[in-house]
């Protein structure tokens, strides 16, 4: 699944006006800072990931979540699919995230991987408010991080936001799970499933040594198999 030109278009209009993307990172490996690092896997993929942002390793290989924090997506993904197996190499981590969905807040690297601003994910969010109600079938989503969580608030009442806030603070967040409906600028709109994990980030201290485990027990859930990869 590939973006249309109109897509494509229109997150190169909102880059050109947009501060802080990290532009050395992307002359360093030859890409255009305009274009979207967006893989948007497989329209009938039944679940989806979400993050924040992509990173060095995201713009070098124009593919969102293949830097040292989506290896360990992909690799809990390369055990689970493969009877337990680690994951042998880099391409395999590659072909194993073909089966789901990928998206981030805002699909640009930012200066110094600092969280984009509230003003920068909501101008970018119509466009990828169009991708997941528009373009995904799937409606199960794992977010990492806070960022990529509270996302799916922008835009919305303050009662959902403040409920969806609560839940992030619950003791249960990275257990349970909570439905957001989105809707497009035209009316269109989807309810999806949201299951949240902390962000995989070294950085992470209280959650890093965890994220494994809770990654598993979320994939496990979400009952992940090789035969039920996509929808009906």
């Amino acid at each position: 699944m590939v973006l249309t030109g109109l897509q494509l278009q229109g997150f190169r209009e909102l880059a050109a006006v947009t501060p802080g993307i990290d532009v050395d990172v992307y002359q360093q490996h030859g890409k255009d800072p305009l274009d979207p690092v967006i893989g948007l896997g497989r329209a009938d993929a039944r679940i989806g990931f979400f993050g924040r942002d992509p990173g060095r390793d995201e713009v070098q290989h124009g593919e969102p979540f293949i830097g040292a924090g989506g290896q360990h997506v992909r690799r809990a993904l390369y055990r689970r699919l493969h009877g337990g197996k680690p994951l042998p190499d880099f391409e395999a981590s590659r072909v194993v995230g073909r089966d789901f969905y990928w998206a981030n807040t805002v699909p640009y690297k930012p200066l110094g991987n600092k969280a984009w601003s509230t003003k920068v994910k909501q101008r970018f969010h119509p466009l990828m408010r169009e991708l997941l109600v528009g373009h995904w079938r799937g409606d199960r989503i794992i977010t990492l991080g806070r960022e990529a969580f509270l996302w799916f608030g922008i835009g919305q009442t303050k009662v959902e936001r403040e409920r969806l806030e609560a839940f992030w603070e619950s003791e249960g967040r990275f257990e349970e799970s909570v439905a957001v409906t989105l809707a497009t600028d035209d009316g269109r709109s989807r309810q999806f499933h949201i299951y949240p994990l902390p962000h995989p980030s070294p950085l992470n201290a209280t959650w890093y040594a965890r994220f494994p485990g809770l990654l598993d027990a979320r994939l496990a859930q979400l009952d992940v198999r090789a035969d039920n990869l996509a929808l009906p």
